[in-house]
């Protein structure tokens, strides 16, 4: 009966994670900022199922960045948008701004990732390690441009199959003043780009600035 009760409960957490992941990808990041403060319990449950799918990976993109920072000056200052449980900032010596929605640990900076409390030009570099989401990606994208100092670096580590066409959107990217550096495409799982900032975004909208949503299917 344990036994059944706690698979009854893996289930129901389960189909809740795959239920918020959804809410997620198809809301805005105000919005999403709303259900998780009127649900701090949700934002939870979200990332114990987030961190039981990435355990299947056989690469966390996040070790990655953390290992391209351990390359670069420990006096560059880095912003992590959608930091999580602030792997990165645990793992390097620079200083580095974590914010998210809600706080997994005592590092975070709760807010939108389209406003974050940071001056202008102010970090050297941004990370985004899966944590593009919303369907305002171009507000989150030019909040990241703002922040960063120009000639700055922009690291998005994203789920390869969210990518509809990898060219375009580096093309869209370009539009927000964000010039593609290299491409790490080894991964099966997930893609690494690194972007540097050229300016300030060039034009809006940019209608080739999409990402297909990353949904779980029931098991």
């Amino acid at each position: 009966s344990e036994t059944l009760r706690a698979r009854m409960e893996e289930r129901l957490l389960g189909a809740r994670f795959r239920y918020l992941n959804e809410r997620l990808y198809t809301s805005s990041s105000r919005e999403a900022a709303r259900l998780f403060r009127g649900d701090p319990e949700a934002f939870e449950i979200y990332h114990r199922g987030f961190a039981r799918q990435l355990a299947r990976w056989p690469q966390n993109p996040a070790d990655r960045i953390v290992r391209y920072l351990r390359r670069r000056p420990a006096s560059l200052v880095v912003a992590d948008f959608g930091c999580g449980d602030c792997k990165v900032a645990r793992s390097v010596p620079n200083q580095v701004h974590c914010f998210d929605l809600l706080p997994l640990c005592p590092r975070v900076t709760v807010c939108d990732m389209a406003q974050v409390p940071l001056e202008a030009e102010s970090v050297d570099v941004g990370v985004f390690c899966l944590a593009l989401m919303g369907t305002n990606l171009q507000e989150i994208l030019e909040e990241a441009n703002r922040v960063l100092k120009p000639g700055g670096t922009l690291l998005v580590a994203e789920v390869a199959s969210r990518f509809e066409n990898l060219r375009t959107f580096l093309s869209a990217m370009a539009q927000l003043g964000f010039r593609s550096v290299s491409k790490d495409l080894s991964s099966s799982f997930f893609y690494l780009l690194e972007f540097t900032k050229t300016g300030a975004p060039r034009g809006r909208p940019v209608p080739a600035l999409r990402l297909r949503p990353c949904l779980y299917k029931r098991r």
